[in-house]
């Protein structure tokens, strides 16, 4: 007996241990990157420009720990997109338009609420592929928290959906700027690229690993509605769900009301006036929207976070006035709502202090010279693999797509057409590794912010979907080999 006693206390002691919050978890590997400048060659120089690849700088105690105040800096674009979206959704919220719409709709599917995941996360992979929808998914996971909470699943199919959606796109980029063209933009001049053929390999890339994470979220999902006790979550955390969502199946028998579906349409227009004027149009051709910026003085297909943040704002003002608010009510609604988001802005700006530090100290430079050197004379069937975990263990310490690219293209991309493998299938290696890390890094914003919106601790997400990451790896390593061989 006493012995169980002693057991049950080192459980619960070790599950305490590896319960680190976002925070922690950062800060750990912001401290290891540190350090590990010390262990590293000096970086060289030739008058003031670094000799490519000789070595590092050592990080200073300060450069350590300014790094995730510097991050603040770097993420002040999305930090301020994120706090009007929050006072955004709390207006909307307050008029209790989602809520019951998301009744109205679980009452009309009747028990069939389980086609809401493959619908959308393929409706997000859209995005991801397109033009890099990742970030901008933050808003998504209350939303969708809501829903999937009231169909009698969990916030980590919520977030599943959202990331694992979003993400399966953005690993298969076919079209993305952020990755395909910052990529191809970043190599040398001269060295031309066959569109078709990138085009190719993203979407093999995307829809088996749409198709992939599909069957791993629904599976889930089934067992979660089927019984309550099959899901993931921790007592603490199905608390916090139920007090941040509820528990809304028990009172679906609701109706809108005119002034709640006129809500709910200048809701979903919001959201697709921001989905378009993210996607660049004019990359592909499209030049309609050239006229559009009168409002934020950027047209449509230009827009960032500052332009979004805008948009929101409006349109927070415009709901709130029709929802009848009054100018105290409505400041006051903003004001909370913005403060919900204190908690996830500090995750994402600490979390941009990893990029910070190691630009700082030229590790990202010595990384890839480095590992470009080890993988010459390396046959196309061990190229293809290893180039792909070479990206997998940057994309760890550089989350950005287009930080990589630049970093990355200029070396891999000359060196695979030296060795005659195709640069399409090598440019596609490193979109897809980085797409594979972002689906569960503690460096990328949207996966800290996300979880923090939904609910679900970072340890819980990443043990739930460990093994889907490893056959989606394996998926991409085969297919990517496949592709060197062949073309």
């Amino acid at each position: 007996m006493e012995k169980n006693t002693k057991t049950k206390a080192a459980a619960k002691t070790k599950r305490r241990i590896l319960s680190l919050s976002a925070f922690t978890i950062i800060m750990i590997l912001i401290i290891m990157l540190g350090i590990s400048t010390h262990f590293l060659k000096p970086a060289v120089f030739a008058g003031d420009v670094l000799v490519n690849g000789s070595g590092v700088e050592k990080a200073s105690l300060s450069q350590i720990l300014m790094s995730p105040i510097l991050g603040f800096a770097d993420a002040i674009d999305i930090g301020i997109f994120i706090f009007i979206l929050g006072a955004f959704l709390k207006v909307v919220n307050s008029t209790n338009a989602i809520e019951d719409g998301v009744k109205v709709l679980i009452k009309k599917l009747h028990g069939r609420e389980i086609i809401l995941i493959p619908i959308l996360m393929f409706i997000f992979s859209i995005g991801g592929t397109t033009y890099g929808m990742l970030e901008e998914t933050v808003g998504f996971y209350a939303l969708l928290s809501i829903a999937m909470v009231a169909a009698g699943m969990d916030t980590l199919v919520a977030s599943a959906v959202v990331l694992l959606g979003a993400g399966s796109g953005v690993l298969g980029s076919t079209i993305n700027p952020f990755a395909v063209g910052a990529a191809i933009s970043a190599l040398p001049e001269g060295m031309a690229v066959n569109q078709a053929h990138i085009i190719g390999i993203g979407t093999v890339l995307w829809l088996t690993t749409l198709l992939v994470s599909i069957i791993f979220v629904m599976r889930y999902a089934n067992k979660v509605i089927k019984d309550k006790g099959s899901t993931f979550l921790s007592l603490q955390e199905q608390k916090g769900m139920q007090e941040r969502y509820g528990d809304k199946q028990k009172r679906l028998n609701v109706s809108l009301s005119k002034k709640q579906k006129l809500v709910l349409v200048l809701f979903f227009f919001t959201f697709a006036v921001m989905i378009i004027g993210f996607i660049p149009w004019e990359d592909f051709g499209i030049n309609i929207f050239t006229k559009t910026g009168k409002l934020t003085g950027t047209p449509l297909g230009q827009w960032y976070f500052y332009e979004g943040a805008l948009w929101f704002l409006i349109m927070t003002i415009i709901i709130g006035i029709i929802a009848g608010m009054n100018e105290k009510t409505l400041v006051d609604t903003i004001i909370d709502g913005a403060d919900d988001m204190v908690g996830v802005i500090l995750i994402i700006a600490i979390a941009r202090g990893a990029s910070v530090l190691m630009t700082q100290t030229y590790l990202d430079n010595y990384i890839i010279y480095n590992a470009s050197v080890a993988l010459r004379n390396m046959p196309a069937v061990i190229f293809a693999p290893l180039n792909y975990l070479l990206h997998v263990g940057l994309s760890v310490l550089v989350p950005s797509s287009s930080g990589l690219a630049s970093l990355s293209t200029p070396i891999m991309g000359p060196l695979a057409a030296h060795l005659g493998y195709s640069v399409e299938a090598t440019i596609m290696e490193m979109v897809a590794a980085n797409g594979l890390v972002n689906l569960f890094t503690p460096t990328c914003g949207a996966i800290m912010g996300g979880l923090a919106l939904a609910k679900v601790e970072y340890t819980t997400y990443l043990k739930w979907v460990g093994k889907l990451i490893v056959i989606i790896g394996l998926l991409n390593v085969l297919v990517l080999t496949i592709a060197m061989i062949i073309l």
